[in-house]
């Protein structure tokens, strides 16, 4: 509502709007209607780039016309953002927010630059600081949970005044969002404090195990998990989709993310799947994962 109905209307732009997400009938829209701006979960440009990669369409009228392609509600694997600019010539700028938000904390902002991987710099009138366990700021490069305060936060849980002394302390929002933040200021969400993995006592996370796994020619999308292990507390499962046409067992799988992470980070169980349960706005639902 914030990032496409309010900004349109205050701009005095038109939205297209359709009932659920499909491929074929958004390249449609976007043909059709000379959209210059689009703006979608990463699961969206994902199924974008499936359909393009399966199917005969003709995206040169799209490419002229896109202005501008923005990403958030997740993470956007590097491999979907590359493929996806490659093939529209334009850069997707990535976002991070929360409901409790209004929904934007961070944006890669076209007048500061963008970087691949980065969720940006915080929106104007917005401070954010990465904090360790006890609360105190952690050095650049080093990863803490993401707390932000202005404008921006919500007053509030409706009628749950203990959630909301939970969250909000001093002013500042506690996103249980763990982060990076780089020399250059940009933020980079490495995962949330409920994903995290405990394997061993070491701590793993999802995100940076789904982005090696990513990268396997065969792969098509990728999500990770912990469940629970007698030995280790946890062990890392993954869900892999493949490709159309791919046939990849899950043992060459499980090598090949072992040669590119640390060793107790990859998964050590894999299921390959036909699909990934979602829900309506197209986010991963791991918690359905975790019921299987």
């Amino acid at each position: 509502m914030t990032v496409m109905m309010n900004s349109a209307l205050y701009r005095g732009a038109s939205s297209i709007l359709l009932a659920r997400f499909d491929a074929e009938a958004v390249l449609n829209s976007l043909h059709k209607h000379k959209v210059t701006v689009f703006a979608g979960v990463p699961t969206m440009y994902w199924g974008l780039n499936n359909y393009l990669d399966t199917n005969d369409f003709d995206i040169s009228g799209i490419r002229s016309n896109l202005k501008s392609c923005l990403s958030g509600g997740a993470s956007l694997p590097v491999t979907v953002l590359e493929k996806f600019e490659k093939r529209f010539d334009i850069n997707i700028l990535e976002g991070y927010g929360m409901s409790e938000g209004s929904p934007v904390v961070t944006f890669n902002q076209k007048d500061i630059g963008r970087k691949i991987g980065s969720v940006g710099t915080p929106a104007w009138g917005i401070k954010v600081k990465l904090v360790n366990e006890k609360g105190e700021i952690v050095p650049v490069g080093e990863k803490g949970e993401l707390l932000y305060k202005g404008h921006n936060v919500t007053k509030g849980y409706y009628k749950n005044p203990e959630a909301t002394a939970n969250t909000i302390k001093n002013g500042w929002l506690h996103s249980g969002d763990i982060a990076v933040q780089d020399e250059d200021g940009f933020y980079y969400i490495v995962d949330r404090t409920k994903d995290m993995i405990i394997r061993g006592g070491l701590n793993v996370y999802p995100r940076e195990v789904e982005e090696v796994i990513m990268k396997h020619t065969a792969v098509s999308m990728a999500a990770v998990i912990g469940v629970p292990h007698l030995e280790k507390g946890e062990e890392i499962k993954a869900f892999i989709v493949l490709k159309d046409g791919e046939n990849v067992s899950q043992e060459e799988l499980m090598e090949f993310t072992k040669a590119h992470i640390a060793a107790y980070k990859y998964p050590r169980i894999i299921e390959i799947t036909q699909a990934l349960p979602m829900s309506a706005t197209g986010k991963i639902l791991k918690k359905e994962l975790r019921k299987r």
